[in-house]
């Protein structure tokens, strides 16, 4: 990990070749109000904050830099209970003939509703967000949960889950094997579920779901930007699978379709399946395989979700493979603003677009990235902090301890 090759922040324009661009409909301001309906019917339900780092958009040289902070989304830290949530509420009412709407957070917990569906067990495979908002949603609806979690998770990230009622265990698999495990069990349960934020080949109804139910923070962080008097110029979105990543391009694509912000899609190069894929430009997917290390565990994924790929090779700019040290620097920046901004508690997968737009726009070195997404004084970016510490340990290392200092200094392997 301590060559330089390792280090360098690797990028590509979007040269790969069009599809029919079936998907990007699935995103559409209809279908993200429909989702963001949903959770609103949920007691928990609160917008999550737009930060404005007016005094950091001045140190770097753009017109304004906005965050859409998810550490507050349902108290639990992270975005990704929007997406899970949403497709159980889908799912149920798939199964009983109903439209979503008529399945809110009332319907779903009451005694008749459980009386005529039953009890189902929801499968996933996680990281640690996704698995803690399918969890986080099972329980509130009465239904069981089982979650398969890579190896290399941290037990903070297991027990949060574990809270929730849910059976998981760490599998010594690597994340997309994961996967593939949990969907097996889940073909094998009476009345098993997977409920998967990734999609492949016979599995993309319930992947749309869970992106549709992203989408609610990309319609938030639209009306909160509209009110500001902002119209994006640039929004920057990190991808694991590319499930968020393509609902806010998709949304996005939508909502300005003549005219789209620049949209730049950021990974971590231990698991930069997209980036591979855009340079290879032919349209086709590339795999990555291996253990995947990184601490963006959130974004340790190698095979692409085939319904958001088909967005991103539409309408994203840009794809950014980046080392941990980016993640890091984000998280510092967020957690140690400038006099007069507000902090953001960000952890290493929510921060890794603020530290790449720094080194952009700080690093001579990528100069060339810079002048081609076009950003000046002009610029108006959208970044997501998509959790906060969700492993405060690590977190603290970060912060505190300095962990991936620079790409100038060697990295230690992560434990």
């Amino acid at each position: 990990m301590s060559h330089l090759a390792d280090k360098q922040i690797k990028w590509t324009l979007n040269h790969i070749a069009k599809s029919d661009d079936v998907q990007v409909k699935n995103m559409s301001k209809e279908e993200m109000i429909k989702a963001g309906n949903f959770h609103k019917s949920f007691p928990q339900y609160n917008v999550t904050p737009l930060t404005k780092l007016s005094n950091l958009a001045d140190y770097l040289g753009l017109k304004s830099v906005y965050v859409k902070d998810e550490s507050y989304r349902f108290g639990l830290n992270a975005f990704k209970v929007l997406g899970g949530s949403y497709a159980i509420a889908r799912c149920i009412a798939d199964e009983l003939g109903k439209d979503v709407s008529e399945v809110p957070y009332s319907v779903l917990t009451s005694d008749k509703l459980r009386e005529e569906f039953g009890q189902a067990t929801f499968f996933t495979a996680t990281d640690g967000n996704h698995g803690r908002g399918v969890a986080w949603a099972a329980n509130k609806l009465g239904q069981k949960c089982v979650v398969r979690m890579p190896k290399g998770t941290t037990q903070t990230r297991l027990n949060n889950i574990a809270k929730e009622n849910a059976e998981v265990t760490i599998e010594n698999l690597n994340y997309d094997d994961c996967v593939r495990k949990a969907a097996k069990e889940a073909e094998e349960t009476t009345r098993g579920i997977m409920v998967q934020d990734t999609a492949w080949e016979g599995y993309e109804k319930i992947p749309t779901w869970i992106m549709q139910g992203y989408g609610t923070l990309a319609m938030e962080a639209d009306r909160q930007l509209e009110e500001d008097g902002c119209r994006p110029t640039h929004i920057f979105i990190q991808a694991g699978v590319g499930s968020l990543a393509g609902a806010v391009i998709g949304y996005f694509a939508n909502r300005f379709k003549e005219n789209p912000p620049v949209m730049v899609v950021t990974e971590a190069n231990a698991a930069d399946c997209l980036y591979r894929s855009a340079v290879k430009a032919d349209g086709s997917r590339v795999d990555v395989d291996g253990d995947m290390l990184t601490i963006m565990a959130g974004l340790a994924c190698g095979e692409a979700n085939t319904v958001s790929w088909d967005i991103l090779r539409n309408h994203a700019s840009a794809f950014v493979s980046c080392p941990d040290w980016v993640s890091a620097n984000g998280t510092r920046i967020y957690g140690c603003p400038l006099r007069g901004d507000k902090q953001v508690i960000s952890g290493e997968s929510g921060s890794v677009t603020m530290g790449l737009l720094h080194a952009i726009m700080t690093k001579p070195e990528y100069k060339d990235l810079k002048d081609a997404l076009k950003l000046d004084e002009n610029s108006q970016v959208l970044l997501v902090s998509s959790e906060g510490d969700t492993d405060p340990d690590r977190y603290h290392e970060i912060t505190w301890e300095g962990l991936c200092g620079t790409e100038k200094e060697p990295f230690e392997d992560l434990k």
